[in-house]
């Protein structure tokens, strides 16, 4: 018994299911924040003359107003113009990295909408827990791993900007557009090894984080035998098993009707499509049958698709109520299907 309580089997796609819809997905933070980062460092280069040619005419605004009295609508107006810059040189790279981070959670976990997890919850506004939390172990151990993998992060950083520094009286030499040339090639080499250091963090975490999720979710051995008792159990999910049963074996039927050598109908109410391959079988098969809606769709479907159709209500009866689908017709139906498939052939043997 006790090992039936016993957390070791794998969460069941129910299981998972239900903590989606709760809100709780594996997501890692480092990943979505190295493709941010990675968004914001290409973003910056490309649109870096965008960006400076805003900045210059922002500064340009402001040289022009040396020597202009300062009165309300003049400082409603540097307000305007300073706001409309502003937003002009930030929002684009701002846009940017807010789509990467979208882009970092639907890669992790796919796109997932739920309110469940910003309805608010009192519990989290307890102090006592919010302290316990604050000095738990857990995050201690986040601590820490902040703490090296920013140490170690700056640490490569430094290094490489340390051999950079050494070239700097070499540089000193140069023009000012060369040294300008120099100061961002050697910034984005920074960039980019700091970012690797981060992308290695980040991999490693993506790892972590779903190990640790898929741990958390596990199920004991009773858990997914009342999950499966209560799914058994649900009259609207066995309800939705057998309207996808039905869906798919209608399809699979409908399917067969094109093959069929003949379609024997009521007219109106029935209609049973029959095969018949003498190497095959001993006796034409019911491939399709069906009532009103669905006899419709049968008589449509053959007449589509060239299949002949018969009108022979008491057989057409027969065949819907005494001959399953897949089924060999019965040896006292022989006779009278015969001289249907006679006639069939007849008709067709112009065509060969």
């Amino acid at each position: 018994m006790a090992d039936d309580l016993e957390k070791t089997e794998e969460p069941t796609p129910k299981k998972i299911e239900d903590a989606r819809a709760e809100g709780n997905v594996p997501k890692s933070q480092d990943a979505s924040g190295v493709l941010a980062l990675f968004v914001a460092i290409l973003a910056a280069i490309l649109l870096f003359p965008y960006m400076s040619n805003h900045t210059v005419l922002l500064f340009q605004y402001y040289f022009s107003l040396i020597g202009v009295s300062i009165d309300r609508s003049m400082i409603v107006d540097i307000t305007i113009v300073s706001i409309k810059e502003f937003l002009l040189i930030v929002m684009p790279l701002a846009l940017a990295v807010a789509i990467s981070g979208i882009v970092a959670a639907i890669a992790q976990f796919g796109f997932l909408f739920t309110a469940k997890a910003i309805i608010p919850d009192l519990k989290k506004l307890d102090p006592i827990k919010g302290v316990k939390n604050l000095f738990s172990l857990k995050k201690m151990i986040e601590g820490v791993k902040i703490t090296f993998k920013s140490f170690t992060t700056l640490g490569v950083g430094f290094v490489f900007f340390f051999l950079f520094i050494k070239e700097l009286p070499t540089v000193a030499l140069f023009g000012f557009s060369d040294q300008m040339e120099w100061l961002r090639d050697k910034t984005i080499i920074i960039a980019l090894v700091m970012l690797l250091v981060i992308f290695i963090f980040a991999v490693i975490d993506v790892i972590i984080v779903r190990k640790q999720y898929f741990d958390g979710l596990k199920m004991s051995k009773q858990e997914i035998k009342d999950e499966m008792k209560n799914m058994d159990g649900d009259p609207h999910i066995k309800a939705k098993i057998r309207q996808i049963q039905m869906q798919a074996s209608r399809k699979r039927m409908m399917a067969e009707v094109p093959k069929a050598d003949v379609v024997i109908t009521n007219p109106t109410h029935y209609a049973v499509a029959l095969k018949y391959d003498e190497q095959k079988n001993k006796a034409p098969l019911v491939v399709a049958k069906g009532m009103d809606h669905i006899a419709l769709q049968i008589k449509k479907i053959a007449r589509e698709n060239g299949v002949f159709i018969v009108q022979n209500p008491p057989l057409a009866r027969d065949l819907y109520a005494k001959v399953n689908l897949d089924k060999p017709i019965p040896s006292e139906l022989f006779s009278a299907v015969a001289e249907v498939l006679a006639y069939v052939y007849k008709m067709n043997a112009p065509k060969r």
